[in-house]
């Protein structure tokens, strides 16, 4: 039977200045999510976790944690952006407004500048920037970052999936 290769992720190769990346699916975020994601991180700040707390505030509930939010946002767009590569940076990290249990957040990520390492002739730098957008539209993150990236002709991921053997 023939075996078809499934998406392997861009490489820089793939990229040009002003590409536009949006992430395929969205992510809800549980109150689970949350306050897992706080309490694992021992984040004390009650307006994550604290129902009762966080009614008190502005806010009237919980926010979701940002930390939590600039993850999931990145970990939405790897198939898109570093797939076959590792960050080298986080810039200009901006929360505009909130994220809360329950709503839905979405990922984009559009290509600033690409250029070959001048160091290691295997690789290449691409910033993007990355944008957090909830079900209604309204940014709750943005972000730049460049990633080290993987020319297609260097990449270590031929040959990774082992034969399967009787």
């Amino acid at each position: 039977m023939p075996i078809k290769e499934g998406w392997t992720g861009r490489f820089y190769e793939d990229f040009e200045v002003g590409d536009v990346y949006r992430c395929r699916i969205g992510r809800t975020i549980t109150q689970a999510d949350n306050s897992w994601f706080t309490l694992l991180t021992n984040n004390t700040n009650q307006i994550h976790f604290n129902q009762h707390y966080a009614g008190k505030t502005e806010f009237g509930r919980p926010l979701v944690n940002s930390a939590l939010t600039i993850a999931i946002v990145a970990g939405l767009g790897v198939a898109d952006t570093s797939e076959n590569g590792f960050a080298l940076g986080w810039d200009e990290i901006k929360i505009p407004n909130p994220l809360f249990e329950g709503e839905t957040i979405y990922s984009q990520s559009e290509v600033l500048d690409k250029r070959e390492s001048k160091s290691k002739p295997q690789w290449g730098i691409v910033k993007f920037k990355t944008t957090g957008i909830k079900q209604d539209g309204t940014v709750v993150l943005e972000y730049t970052r460049s990633v080290m990236v993987w020319k297609k002709a260097f990449a270590p991921n031929s040959d990774t999936f082992p034969e399967p053997r009787g």
